[in-house]
């Protein structure tokens, strides 16, 4: 299974609305964090997806969730 940059900024916006940053720093929350490496990793590289196995565990999950939330 892929996971599209697409998908992965939806995702990334959705974790955003439900927990935002917090603190004097913004800290970002575990799911946010989680995704934004492979997002990165996407942007740097041009690629459009991604293979969901090569992502993280954390990542894996948050994106996993958010699918479950908007279907």
């Amino acid at each position: 299974m892929f996971v599209t940059i697409q998908e992965l900024e939806a995702a990334i916006n959705f974790w955003r609305q439900r927990t935002p940053p917090v603190g004097d720093e913004q800290a970002l929350s575990t799911e946010v964090s989680a995704l934004a490496k492979p997002y990165a990793i996407l942007i740097m590289q041009g690629a459009q997806r991604m293979p969901l196995d090569l992502m993280g565990a954390s990542a894996q999950l948050a994106i996993k969730q958010y699918q479950t939330e908007i279907s």
